[in-house]
This record gives structure tokens, sequence and C-alpha cells, in this order.
């Protein structure tokens, strides 16, 4: 296993947050990979972002999460549905962390889509809409709390570089994307902060 070690996330956050774009999270899931390309993140710095739960270093039963190590998973449950995942980063006691918040399923798809949509047939609206929300991601993966401090050099839940590093097939390279950046969603409360370019994604760049 190939997984990403511990010090690729014992870095400057809204680095990290680009540079795990294009890469691969893997969930094992009763001895099944289900592998998803990360296309979008968000980062997130208590130390001066008032969208981070820990802004302010405040630690509680929740934001402890944050504190741990670099290279462990903080989910957390938001508006009574749904699950988010991210990754902690930074040394241990700076509270920050990437949010993961859309990926293209590249291996264990038809569990993935069993997992989110049941038995409903597959449209093209669920399939444009399959995992592009940090919602949709932990459905599709199977995460919740219960995987909350996992650590992500582990076996259960990790980043790779390449499918290779995980024994498949390698895929097709996306041709012509282009990083794009821009202000972070849903956090309008977050007063200065809501505005800062810390949101990055993949585009297909136009020919």
């Amino acid at each position: 296993m190939a997984s990403l070690p511990r010090e690729f996330y014992n870095g400057d956050t809204v680095e990290i947050a680009q540079k795990l774009l294009g890469k691969y999270l893997v969930r094992r899931l009763d001895g099944e990979p289900l592998v998803g390309r990360i296309t979008e993140t968000e980062a997130y710095l208590g130390r001066c972002d008032k969208a981070c739960h820990a802004y302010g270093y405040k630690k509680t039963a929740r934001t402890s999460t944050l504190f741990m190590e670099p290279g462990h998973a903080y989910i957390y449950f938001i508006y009574g549905m749904y699950h988010c995942l991210n990754f902690v980063t930074e040394p241990e006691g700076e509270p920050a962390a990437v949010l993961v918040r859309a990926i293209q399923p590249a291996a264990g798809e038809e569990t993935m889509r069993r997992l989110r949509f049941g038995d409903a047939p597959m449209t093209a609206y669920r399939r444009r809409n399959f995992s592009n929300g940090p919602g949709k991601v932990c459905k599709a993966l199977f995460l919740s709390s219960s995987e909350n401090r996992l650590d992500l050099t582990g076996d259960t839940l990790f980043v790779c570089d390449s499918l290779t590093d995980i024994g498949l097939p390698e895929a097709t390279p996306s041709a012509g994307e282009v990083l794009r950046s821009g202000p972070r969603i849903g956090i309008d409360y977050a007063e200065e902060a809501r505005d800062f370019p810390w949101r990055f994604w993949l585009e297909k760049e136009e020919p």
C-alpha cells in the first residue's frame, strides 16, 4: 500500500488543499476498495479563520480531533443529515483541516451507487450529482462519525497518488484540466473569512 505519508499533511493547509486535487481517496469497505479522484477541496485554519470550528483555538469534544497530529480524519455531522470528511493538517495542536467537497468515482462505483441511491435507477441527473458535495462523498463511501479520528496512514481510509498504488489499472489521464479557486461555500456567517479564496477545484479547460 502506498498511502500518502503523515508528512504530506504536516504543512500549509491552503497548499495541501491544492495538492490533494487529482489524488485518490480510498475507503476499504468489507474488503472492497471504494475509490474517488479528489476534484474539490476547501481549507480551514483555526488560528485566523472564523469559518473553522476551532477558530481562536476553541477546543471542545467536537473539535478535539482538529488538534490531533496531522493525517487524521475529522468527520462531523451537520443539519441533522449530512456527514463531512476533512483531513487534519499542520502540526499537532494547530487546528486546521481540508474539507473534501467532491470526488469522481474511480473504482467500486456499483457499491457507491447503491450506498447513494439504493435500488433507484441511475439517471443522468444522479450521475451528474453523484459525489459533488461533501455529504454525497461521505454517503457514497459509507463514512460517518464512527470513522472520526481514523488514521489516514492506515488501511481503512487513505489517499494515494494513483490507482496503481492500490493494485488497480491506472486511469486515463484527465486532459486539459486547470485549477480554480474561489470563496468557500455555505459560510456567510464567517464575516471577512467568507471571502477567503480557499476553495479549490479542477475544471476542464475550454478549448
